[in-house]
């Protein structure tokens, strides 16, 4: 005849100490990740993986700036514009910082309607966002097309130190990769809001719960992200 061993009920209350008692803590909470959407959760990974990327390229701008021994172009010279026979330092690259930061504006206000549910407002001013993205990509293409004109190019300048070209190319090509590609979604999103899809149901590419904006907050996060990189691009490369 075996006999029932009763084993002792674990208090509730104790925890484990440290990092431990951490995780436990979190993994034990019901409420912490619940309430948070697929679509925002995995948003929210990409531009934390986006963010190292920024950050490794700026680093290296950085390391390879600080470790050249041969002069490093002056900015206030090389992205200078002549207007009406005056070289006028920065202006285009003031009007591009203005557009970009104006289109998070829009795009906040987009969101705000949206969850409002007033989807013709809403999709104006995604339509707003999306201009004025499409015009600071436009300013960038002159930008390059004056500097490769210049004889500016990856592997040398004519200004002093050849890896001004690499890291330029590399670090604005890449931000306005991610403006082209944020118009296009915005584009796609805001045609789907005006038409009502959302408030429909109808089945579609992100509109397929009824009455559900989400997706308009989640390309607000994406737009600030990239409008937030870009004041860092400006700092570090055009003023520096």
């Amino acid at each position: 005849m075996t006999e029932s061993i009763e084993r002792p009920a674990k208090d509730p209350l104790l925890q484990p100490a440290g990092l431990r008692g951490v995780a436990a803590d979190l993994s034990s909470d019901q409420r912490a990740f619940k309430n948070v959407s697929w679509g925002k959760a995995m948003m929210w990974i990409f531009l934390l993986s986006d963010t190292f990327i920024f950050g490794c390229f700026l680093l290296a701008y950085m390391s390879a700036r600080m470790s050249t021994t041969v002069p490093w172009p002056n900015p206030s010279e090389v992205f200078a514009l002549t207007i009406r026979g005056t070289e006028v330092p920065l202006i285009l690259i003031a009007i591009m910082t203005f557009v970009l930061i104006s289109s998070s504006g829009t795009m906040a206000m987009a969101v705000n309607f949206g969850y409002r549910r007033d989807r013709r407002k809403t999709a104006a001013l995604m339509w707003a966002t999306a201009a004025l993205g499409a015009t600071f990509v436009g300013m960038q293409a002159f930008e390059w097309t004056k500097l490769i004109t210049e004889g500016v190019r990856p592997w040398g300048n004519p200004w002093g130190a050849a890896q001004f070209g690499s890291s330029f190319f590399m670090i604005t090509g890449f931000h306005g990769t991610h403006v082209s590609i944020g118009v296009i979604f915005l584009l796609v999103i805001a045609r789907k809001v005006w038409r009502g899809d959302f408030d429909q149901g109808r089945r579609g590419f992100f509109t397929s719960r009824k009455g559900n904006y989400e997706i308009v907050e989640i390309m607000g996060l994406y737009w600030h992200f990239v409008d937030l990189v870009w004041v860092f691009i400006f700092a570090f490369f055009y003023l520096w």
